[in-house]
């Protein structure tokens, strides 16, 4: 059983991530488009994990008001997610290095010069990898440490599992690995520890919670879906994104190998439905289409992908039907604060540890 008294923090759930970046336990919460704002971002500070301001979506000076006011609410460190491909990225970066963020993550590739700008300016620096080969490579720059998430992550994700991804990018890298992709309480946490990584981090189990922004409607969706209840799905955007099965989602699988027309089609149309003017439509389009090995048919969706969720996370749209989750939705059935979260995901965590290391009363 474990010896630490009431009231201090395990030394078992204290890892090598808690000192690179400075909080007091191994749990992120990530930086979800449309979700995760300065108000979850600041509370999962305040509750002793590691919260990320999802900046992707957002404009240069949007990005900036979200630091500010992480900043006004907690001195506890937090990070923000940013998108390499983003066309102010040197701006944003030089930003992060000015306000003293303690953590840069990418769910891409972020470049040997982003990280070694980031790195030599005091930013650690932590990207998003889904296959042994993409921890290498990072690993190589010179990143600080990686997250590794499996197949049952939420949003864009990859092919290999969890419990298969986790200990082989670990056998890859020397630096500090957080596991993701299906985790949503303690149990998770030590079995994640178990391995080797130096935590955990969660999507969907963040989303459902009271400091959560997402409509409370759209939360009920959420609660309300299985674990079978999600999708791997091209048809949004051209890449892998495992979000709830919807009605919506069906019919974009249906239509998403016919011809460009009837693509073009309904990217209007769900422009019309999400207020984007043509011309950002457009410029999406273009960039997407230079950044990735897209079709035209899958452009004229992906051009318009971040307005169906935000349509959806944002608005309330539910109809519209976007709405990524990892498969540990099925799980999920309340809506804790984020101190409450991370409170029972150590509780829970300390159990699990406990039973684990427990002697054997037969003595062998």
């Amino acid at each position: 059983m474990s010896t630490t008294p009431p009231g201090t923090p395990d030394r078992r759930l204290h890892t090598a991530f808690c000192d690179l970046v400075g909080v007091r336990y191994p749990i992120v919460q990530t930086g979800m488009g449309w979700v995760s704002g300065s108000r979850l971002t600041a509370a999962t500070a305040r509750a002793g994990g590691l919260g990320i301001i999802a900046a992707a979506p957002m404009t240069f000076d949007q990005m900036v008001a979200a630091i500010d006011e992480v900043r006004e609410s907690t001195d506890a460190p937090f990070g923000v997610n940013l998108r390499i491909d983003a066309g102010d990225i040197n701006r944003r970066v030089e930003h992060l290095i000015t306000a003293e963020v303690r953590v840069a993550s990418f769910a891409q590739a972020p470049g040997r010069d982003t990280v070694e700008r980031l790195r030599s300016a005091g930013v650690v620096v932590v990207p998003t990898v889904g296959a042994r080969r993409h921890a290498e490579k990072v690993a190589e720059w010179g990143v600080d440490a990686v997250l590794a998430q499996g197949a049952e992550g939420g949003g864009h994700t990859g092919v290999v599992p969890t419990a298969v991804l986790v200990p082989q990018v670990l056998d890859a890298v020397d630096v500090p690995v957080i596991a993701a992709g299906g985790i949503t309480d303690g149990r998770g946490l030590a079995a994640a520890l178990a391995w080797g990584a130096s935590g955990v981090a969660m999507g969907t189990r963040f989303l459902l919670t009271s400091d959560s922004d997402v409509p409370e409607a759209v939360k009920a969706l959420y609660l309300a879906t299985p674990v079978t209840g999600t999708v791997v799905t091209r048809a949004i955007d051209g890449a892998p994104q495992r979000v709830v099965a919807t009605d919506m989602v069906a019919r974009l699988e249906r239509a998403r190998l016919l011809a460009f027309p009837r693509a073009a089609a309904n990217a209007l149309r769900f422009r019309r439905l999400t207020g984007t003017s043509l011309r950002d439509l457009l410029a999406e389009g273009l960039r997407m289409k230079r950044g990735g090995d897209l079709t035209w048919s899958q452009v004229a969706m992906a051009a318009n992908a971040p307005m169906l969720t935000r349509a959806t996370m944002v608005d309330g749209h539910p109809e519209v039907g976007i709405l990524p989750t990892g498969q540990g939705v099925g799980a999920i059935d309340d809506l804790p604060s984020c101190a409450e979260l991370v409170d029972r995901m150590v509780a829970g965590a300390t159990v699990a540890l406990d039973r684990l290391c427990a002697p054997d009363p037969d003595g062998d």
